[in-house]
């Protein structure tokens, strides 16, 4: 594998009495999609937030693309390439479609939402952001109210957001959460299309989207990594399969 973009090791994150991430270690390649599996409170979602720099870790080191991130800002660490989406949408749903990207990459840029103004007559913000929406599939819904897409739109736009700010990895935590079969099969085909193009930490309970998707897997138990490896050595994992993915699995 060659070196790893993101590299974590011995990642600690404790709430009270609760260990959330116990000495969690792992690395991810600038190609590689990577997912992060477990059951209900195996401490995915506080992984991830670490990462991202939503929550800083009681111990351990995050390194990005060669630098400590550790104790960095989630706007530095945006700086340096990752981009996060959230396991429910985050997008303003009162403006267009296109204007959400629009915003992306003007925050991107440097300028904060408040100072947002309408993108009409900047092609600066408009014509990297009909791009985006195009290469998620969006590019005949950009008009739309993000409020009255349906909701695996909204997921796919908010992966529009996110690509929108020229990203070297995303963070994506549950993208398949909410969707139908139908919505489902289509994101799978849109992160698919993404595969060597930008680096994926994912987390998503869809086992048919992560076997499909996935490099590698880690899974988390109770906050801790008990296994990695190809989708065939978790399937063939003992441990997991005791753990997690069931006898029959």
């Amino acid at each position: 594998m060659s070196e790893p973009l993101l590299n974590v090791s011995g990642l600690i994150k404790t709430f009270g009495g609760l260990v959330a991430t116990d000495s969690v270690s792992l690395d991810v390649a600038p190609d590689e999609v990577h997912a992060v599996i477990g059951p209900n409170g195996a401490g995915k979602t506080t992984f991830i937030a670490q990462i991202s720099g939503a929550l800083r870790p009681d111990d351990g080191t995050i390194r990005f693309a060669g630098t400590d991130v550790t104790r960095l800002a989630p706007p530095k660490r945006a700086q340096l390439g990752l981009a996060r989406s959230f396991q429910i949408t985050s997008i303003f749903r009162d403006v267009t479609a296109e204007d959400n990207v629009a915003m992306a990459v003007q925050a991107h840029d440097g300028h904060s939402f408040r100072f947002w103004r309408k993108a009409g007559q900047d092609p600066s913000l408009r014509e990297p952001a009909r791009a985006v929406l195009d290469r998620v599939g969006l590019g005949a819904r950009g008009n739309v109210i993000a409020g009255e897409l349906a909701h695996g739109e909204q997921r796919q736009l908010e992966l529009a957001m996110a690509m929108a700010t020229g990203p070297a990895m995303l963070l994506l935590d549950e993208p398949m959460a909410g969707m139908g079969g139908d919505e489902s099969a289509r994101m799978v085909e849109l992160l698919q299309e993404l595969k060597g193009s930008v680096a994926i930490l994912l987390v998503e309970h869809d086992m048919d989207a992560v076997f499909a998707l996935a490099d590698r897997i880690t899974v988390l138990v109770q906050g801790r990594a008990i296994a990695t490896g190809t989708p065939t050595e978790i399937r063939d994992d003992d441990q997991v399969r005791h753990a997690y993915l069931g006898e029959d699995a």
